[in-house]
């Protein structure tokens, strides 16, 4: 929202396969929404900025039953963790905008975005599996993340990277996309299949 009613919906996520509240895959867009529905949706996101003359990037949260109904729950006034699938449909920098918007610039559009193909971003956590997920402090002997078009590697870490106990677990995340959902699932195996990390466990 740019503040003065101005409002732009950048498409819409899934977030559904989480533990403890925490989210572990989203993809983009949503893949059981019917175009009915998103449509419904992403209306709904617009009227609540514009009504609230917000000022900023967010994400407004529902809730979507089996019958396609969807529920207000929250809305985050911050980027999200999960912002790189949105960057990866829509093409652009939510984090470029976010600062124009805040230094007084127009939005780069008003309404819905249109997007394209599908993104998935898996979570890369300290964290053991094996051992109820019990964090996985320890130094990265080996890190090599996966290349290639469609796929991305957002990170703070490097071979020999010591992960403190008493932070977040989170040390990477892997975004992919490809034309199409089915495109954009085998890529993420090949790119998971492709990524090397040792000396710690992660998800």
């Amino acid at each position: 929202g740019d503040g003065r009613g101005g409002a732009l919906v950048l498409g819409d996520r899934d977030c559904s396969v989480q533990r403890r509240h925490q989210k572990l895959i989203e993809e983009a867009p949503a893949p059981f929404l019917t175009d009915e529905t998103r449509g419904r949706m992403h209306e709904a996101a617009l009227e609540a900025v514009r009504r609230t003359r917000y000022l900023n990037a967010g994400t407004i949260e529902f809730l979507v039953g089996g019958d396609q109904r969807f529920y207000f729950m929250e809305m985050n006034t911050r980027l999200q963790v999960e912002h790189p699938v949105t960057e990866e449909i829509t093409g652009v920098d939510l984090v470029r905008e976010q600062l124009r918007v805040a230094s007084g610039s127009p939005l780069p559009a008003e309404g819905v975005l249109p997007t394209t193909g599908h993104a998935f971003e898996f979570r890369l956590n300290a964290e053991n599996p094996a051992r109820g997920f019990l964090p996985s402090p320890g130094t990265l002997t080996r890190f090599r993340p996966p290349l290639g078009p469609g796929v991305r590697v957002d990170t703070h870490v490097y071979e020999g990277y010591r992960v403190p106990p008493n932070y977040d677990s989170l040390i990477a995340k892997l975004a992919v996309h490809d034309v199409d959902r089915s495109a954009a699932l085998a890529r993420a195996i090949r790119a998971l299949g492709e990524l090397e990390v040792e000396g710690i466990a992660t998800t």
